[in-house]
């Protein structure tokens, strides 16, 4: 077996590139995509560090889009070897980022490098669109390079997102869709005051009370074929001063919803304010948009996806949009068509992460037989 994914895979997880750090590893995927006649262009935005990279002017273009950052090691001690110094153990490459997606990434490489070499007269364009802001506050990463390419015109087709996207074998699941996400921060006003004296005091987390029940009870929708009901879940909620004897003056929550393609945000925030004014609260609420849903139902991209995993590893893949959210809700909006596609993620963000090198090479051979059914 070609040992070519392994070694580049290799190169990338030695690099510490926790958010938004980027520790050169655009660089050295750059270097490999000139050879192969790729323009390349990076976009620093701040404190994040981007490529865009092209091979061909015309349409229809396919896009590999990941990203270079990983999340921090937490406490490396516990790790069975260094984090960024990546082993192969029993078949499997331990270290920060090798499943989360660092994997997919030196896949996506070495596959289009096969693929140009046998292709070289390819339909269509191909690129690449990477960022080191993912894993982070996702500001100045995938974002704003969706913001510069709309500007200019330059259209995306078909994006393949890099994210483990497997459970239990690869390929049995890729992502044809993500559920939106909306979070509130909720500010319920009272009076602070002396527990011994309730009627001097306006107690905010008894009048929020039976609200954030309402809130937690209601049906927001039922989902459809695609998408599950959306769900409300409060995440943090804070009250009082620490002390037994003191009536708080304010509460604090935060909430989020994950919501389907059969409501907006728009209307979950008329909704959520609706309940609070029925419940008579003296509130300030603001709203963060994490992300729209989006669904790529049909079409090429997933008809090849799908054929592309069957041909290569016998699954019959599952298209599903669970799971939370990934920069494919930059692109998705944009009118091309999103799928996801990556290796198990059974130990991403975890110590020990690590992922099967026979799936590394196997990854690579679907996203080449993908490039091949789209663009030849």
């Amino acid at each position: 077996m070609s040992n070519e994914v392994l070694a580049l895979a290799q190169q990338l997880i030695s690099r510490p590139s926790v958010t938004p750090l980027d520790e050169g590893c655009q660089q050295l995927l750059a270097e490999r995509l000139a050879k192969l006649g790729f323009i390349n262009e990076s976009m620093v935005f701040d404190d994040t560090t981007n490529l865009w990279s092209r091979r061909g002017s015309q349409g229809p273009l396919f896009c590999f889009a990941g990203h270079t950052d990983v999340v921090p090691v937490g406490d490396a001690n516990r790790w069975h070897t260094p984090p960024f110094e990546p082993v192969v153990i029993d078949g499997y490459l331990h270290g920060r980022g090798a499943a989360d997606m660092k994997g997919s990434l030196a896949a996506m490489i070495v596959a289009t490098e096969r693929f140009v070499a046998e292709h070289p007269t390819h339909s269509g364009s191909i690129a690449f669109l990477i960022t080191s802001d993912e894993e982070g506050p996702f500001i100045n990463g995938t974002t704003r390079v969706i913001d510069t390419l709309e500007a200019r015109n330059e259209k995306i087709t078909w994006a393949l997102v890099g994210e483990p996207s497997s459970t239990h074998k690869l390929g049995d699941v890729v992502k044809n869709g993500r559920r939106g996400s909306l979070t509130g921060n909720l500010t319920v006003n009272g009076i602070q005051g002396h527990v011994a004296y309730p009627h001097l005091a306006d107690n905010p987390i008894h009048k929020a009370a039976p609200a954030l029940a309402a809130l937690a009870a209601t049906q927001w929708d039922n989902g459809n074929a695609f998408f599950p009901p959306t769900s409300f879940q409060i995440a943090n909620i804070n009250g009082g001063t620490g002390a037994s004897n003191v009536i708080p003056g304010e509460l604090q929550v935060m909430f989020n919803f994950r919501y389907s393609t059969e409501v907006t945000a728009d209307e979950l925030i008329a909704k959520v304010q609706h309940i609070l004014d029925v419940h008579g609260l003296d509130y300030d609420i603001s709203w963060t948009y994490n992300g729209l849903p989006f669904l790529t139902d049909t079409g090429p991209l997933l008809e090849a996806t799908q054929a592309a995993i069957l041909e290569t590893t016998g699954i019959q893949t599952d298209a599903q949009t669970s799971g939370g959210t990934s920069d494919g809700r930059f692109i998705a909006p944009t009118g091309a068509q999103v799928i996801e596609l990556g290796p198990v993620n059974a130990t991403i963000h975890k110590v020990n992460e690590c992922v099967s090198v026979a799936d590394l090479e196997l990854l690579a051979q679907c996203y080449q037989r993908i490039l091949e059914k789209l663009l030849c």
